[in-house]
């Protein structure tokens, strides 16, 4: 069930300092922090003033220091990609706060912890997005990405998402309110730091969700056509179809789970290797020829 005693407003005070020395099982110990502040890594897709990102931010302040870094607008299905072609620039909006000139998700995070601050970041949360992150999601999801992007560069990460079942989000600060119980809960008790959490939160009011399910991804349907246009001169032009509705989507997959008023966490891996195959593969190759 989910954890009620949390209220955000009298919590606000709470800090990682009652997290940090525990019998030998501290994330201090555990992930090789210092005794000093637990810093974290603010990001999402949807540009640094979006809502989500907004609400993450109230939510997650007073658990540690934070710092927002995070696309001039929105990079929404943009994935992994790291911007080589042309220099990066970083504007400074408002304190510890900071959005990268025609940037990625994956840029933001990757610049953040590489060199853009003298100090070092302890772990990274991405969203809230607007919208879902389920299934096949995660593969073009510059939310996910950004997620990823710090499980690159080694630290412990959760991508948030808002899911609505149908029309616009409007429920941001449960799903910014769920982050700030799974960020303590991971200072408290952390996990192995090559894992992802890949959350998706029910657009409901705090008090109408069910619980937690672990789940695994799901999948879709096949997208939907692309959209033919034109432009205002009478040129050609296209939109990327929407994406299809859920094809594996039962008991015990992410779009089950939040189907049913429970907040889905699936933990991810970067390695995409499908180690069943392996052998089938190398008896394949040595076969010969048609």
């Amino acid at each position: 069930r989910l954890r009620r005693s949390c209220q955000c407003p009298p919590c606000a005070g709470e800090t990682v300092a009652a997290f940090q020395y525990s019998a030998g099982r501290s994330p201090v110990a555990r992930w090789g922090w210092t005794g000093e502040a637990v810093k974290i890594l603010l990001s999402n897709d949807d540009g640094y003033r979006a809502e989500g990102l907004r609400c993450l931010k109230e939510a997650l302040a007073g658990v540690a220091p934070l710092t927002l870094v995070a696309p001039d607008r929105n990079r929404s299905g943009s994935s992994h990609s790291l911007t080589l072609d042309v220099p990066l620039r970083v504007q400074q909006a408002e304190p510890d706060t900071w959005y990268v000139i025609n940037g990625t998700p994956t840029d933001c995070v990757h610049l953040a912890i590489t060199g853009l601050f003298e100090h070092e970041f302890d772990m990274v949360v991405s969203g809230v997005n607007d919208g879902p992150n389920l299934g096949d999601d995660v593969l073009y999801s510059g939310t996910v990405a950004a997620a990823i992007e710090g499980r690159f560069l080694g630290l412990p990460t959760i991508a948030m998402s808002l899911v609505p079942a149908t029309g616009n989000c409007t429920h941001f600060t449960t799903a910014a309110r769920i982050a700030r119980e799974l960020v303590l809960r991971l200072l408290a008790k952390p996990l192995h730091r090559s894992m992802i959490l890949n959350v998706n939160v029910p657009d409901l009011p705090y008090g109408e969700l069910r619980g937690f399910e672990v789940t695994r991804l799901g999948n879709r349907h096949r997208a939907e056509a692309a959209v033919s246009s034109r432009d205002p001169r009478g040129r050609q032009i296209y939109w990327v179809g929407a994406a299809g509705s859920g094809q594996d989507a039962g008991p015990g997959t992410d779009f089950h789970a939040v189907a049913n008023g429970f907040v889905s966490v699936t933990p991810l891996q970067v390695d995409l290797t499908r180690h069943a195959a392996l052998d089938s593969l190398r008896d394949w190759l040595r076969e010969p020829d048609a």
